[in-house]
């Protein structure tokens, strides 16, 4: 029977990040993917952006990992040739609510250890991006856009120049954890791998509950949050992400752009139920909320013809009207196995925190 050091379930682009930082520090690395080919889930339908770290809890995972990946993502991206923009984002308020909300997100963000944040006027908003619309402004220069392809295919490149390997359609039918590691069935093959690292991101907690031996009290609900992009017609307008304050469940219908130059509005969050299948064609109904949600902060949107684009789903760890959940990343010292890390709830900003997450699985499986 064929024995791994170890084995990391999800070829996306946080699974793929802990592979590589694992098979750098010298380890033997096999990534299985149940899907034909790497980051087709998740990975391919978010937005691409590297996010500053302004928005989440002070000391909670995602702030620090985020402000931390940030870097490490911008170095990458530049040292390997991925190509990014480091763009800016500005975060406006379009009412005196969103004002308040605004000071607020500049105090979470200095907690943070985000200090590059400029307050702007009305009139100093308008010079950067002359089709806005708002009552106030924050410029965020450390936001950016990357090629989510690319930078995965960076990340394996490396996996596989450090001895690790790739494996494409090979799903995991059970996991068993026994004495000297776990026992793990892929379908007419049996393995044994001394760690296992669950980055299966919308079927991390279907995964974990086929891991005998692993107390069910440690697998969260799952909570699944759709969010649709819409493209818009005419030239773009706007040459900087463009954000509202926060809505809940997500980070409202923004501006955004990506590499190729395609502009886009979204995601908005549509709660999926249980059980209910996973969809992921657009509703072009959905374009009057957006046309609503946007012409507040770009009038222009009127004049123009939004177009169903793709949509993504966030596996959360919160359901609707719950306070937004952080990073959950399980090891031995909290679900008693040795040798197994669980990664939970790893939505945004987890394209951005990816490679500092990366360095957190390492560190607690070489501890």
């Amino acid at each position: 029977m064929e024995r791994l050091d170890v084995i990391v379930i999800g070829a996306g682009v946080v699974g793929l990040a802990v592979a590589r930082a694992l098979a750098l520090a010298g380890r033997e690395v096999v990534v299985a993917e149940k899907e034909p080919g790497f980051g087709s889930g998740i990975s391919a339908r978010n937005s691409g952006v590297i996010h500053a770290g302004i928005y989440y809890p002070q000391d909670s995972l995602k702030a620090r990992l985020c402000v931390a990946g940030r870097q490490k993502l911008y170095e990458y991206a530049e040292a390997r040739g991925v190509p990014y923009r480091h763009c800016g984002k500005l975060l406006v308020a379009c009412d005196g609510e969103d004002e308040a909300k605004l000071d607020s997100i500049v105090a979470r963000a200095a907690a943070n250890g985000v200090n590059d944040l400029r307050t702007l006027s009305v009139a100093e908003a308008r010079a950067l991006e002359p089709e806005l619309s708002c009552t106030a402004a924050l410029l965020s220069p450390s936001t950016g856009i990357i090629d989510i392809h690319s930078l995965m295919e960076a990340f394996i490149a490396d996996i596989e120049d450090s001895g690790g390997v790739l494996a494409c359609g090979n799903g995991i039918e059970s996991i068993r954890a026994i004495e000297d590691g776990f026992l793990i069935e892929t379908g007419g093959e049996s393995l044994i791998a001394q760690n296992v690292v669950n980055a299966a991101g919308l079927d991390a907690q279907g995964l974990a509950s086929r891991i005998e031996g692993l107390d069910s009290a440690f697998v969260p609900k799952l909570a699944r949050a759709k969010g649709n992009y819409f493209s818009v017609s005419g030239k773009a307008p706007f040459s900087r992400l463009v954000y509202p304050v926060p809505v809940p469940g997500g980070l409202g219908a923004h501006f955004t752009m990506n590499i190729a130059g395609e502009s886009l509005f979204g995601p908005d969050v549509e709660w999926l139920e249980e059980g209910q299948a996973e969809d992921y064609t657009v509703d072009p109904a959905r374009a009057e909320s957006f046309y609503r949600s946007v012409e507040r902060f770009w009038p222009g949107v009127k004049a123009r013809t939004l177009i169903p684009a793709y949509a993504g789903i966030r596996p959360k760890i919160v359901g609707p009207g719950e306070k937004d959940g952080d990073f959950v990343i399980q090891d031995e010292r909290i679900h008693g196995l040795k040798g197994l890390v669980n990664l939970f709830g790893i939505e945004s900003p987890g394209l951005t925190a990816s490679m500092a997450i990366a360095e957190e699985v390492a560190r607690r499986l070489s501890g």
